[in-house]
């Protein structure tokens, strides 16, 4: 007997790649459980598929940043206090990170894709399910959009959940309405500008020397990277990237402050002589509006 469920979560994390850098990602996922009837005539009780598969995939790849630890371009360094160093050599300039062995999903692979992190999740939820349950297949996909799209990265600080590791990210359409005309031409755009991006506060910027840096990162100057760093509820955050992969943002990285600052940014085209409306997306299905109506 099989048993499915779609949608049944969405991950929101990013990711390493040699290529692109720094990845930010939102992917669905959908699930399907094999296995025998239990005493209630189930496979599982719909309300258990969600709680327990929800929980577990939350724990190990949501909101965290998806490390291929099978690559050689990673470095990893065990810290003081479950710290943790990690050194990325990417193609578009090195990525260095000193945060809570929580934030980083470490995966045995050398490719963070669709495919690898389905394999983790598949080899790790069985441990958790009922034993009349012999097997769990796995879909991970990307929204279907249309439209444009970008990829971000961020960290909020101020928030009391997952939110606050420094490098999570999302994959987001955007709309942008100009004089009541939707601008596929300005949504563009901003797709284009804000691809593979990391959103940083200004306010969270620090000099590199002032950061705890690993001896791959000792040697950067400021000149070619921002260094951010925070404490949060989880703990110390501190983040170093290449300048040309990082937008500075004069408020906090929510998405209320993003769909703002869209708004802002868009109005000093010389081409947009109209009101605008934003609609910043969040991942799938949720975002902020902002307006001059």
């Amino acid at each position: 007997m099989q048993l499915f469920v779609k949608d049944l979560t969405v991950i929101d994390s990013s990711y390493l790649c040699p290529n692109r850098g720094m990845v930010g990602q939102s992917w669905i996922v959908d699930v399907v459980l094999h296995g025998q009837l239990d005493q209630q005539s189930m496979v599982l009780d719909f309300g258990q598929v969600k709680k327990r598969l929800k929980a577990i995939i939350d724990e190990e790849v949501d909101h965290k940043l998806l490390v291929p630890a099978g690559h050689q371009a990673v470095t990893l360094t065990e810290g003081d206090h479950d710290m943790r160093w990690l050194d990325f050599d990417g193609a578009g300039g090195s990525i260095h990170l000193y945060c809570p062995s929580q934030g980083l999903a470490l995966l045995p692979t050398e490719a963070i894709t669709a495919r690898s992190v389905t394999d983790y999740l598949a080899a790790i939820i069985p441990r958790y399910l009922p034993d009349n349950v012999v097997r769990v297949d796995l879909t991970l996909r990307e929204e279907e959009l249309d439209s444009a799209c970008y990829h971000y990265t961020h960290g909020l600080k101020k928030h009391d959940g997952n939110c606050q590791r420094i490098a999570h990210g999302h994959r987001s359409m955007i709309e942008v309405w100009h004089a009541g005309v939707r601008s596929e031409l300005l949504e563009q755009r901003w797709a284009e500008r804000w691809q593979d991006i990391y959103l940083a506060s200004v306010e969270d910027r620090r000099q590199l020397a002032d950061m705890h840096r690993s001896n791959a990162a000792s040697q950067l100057g400021d000149q070619s990277h921002y260094g951010f760093s925070y404490v949060s509820g989880q703990g110390l955050f501190e983040l170093i990237m290449p300048r040309n992969a990082v937008e500075l943002i004069d408020t906090d990285t929510t998405v209320e402050c993003l769909a703002d600052y869209l708004l802002r940014e868009t109005h000093k085209w010389p081409e947009v002589t109209g009101a605008i409306t934003i609609y910043a997306y969040e991942g799938v299905g949720k975002g902020a509006i902002a307006s001059d109506e």
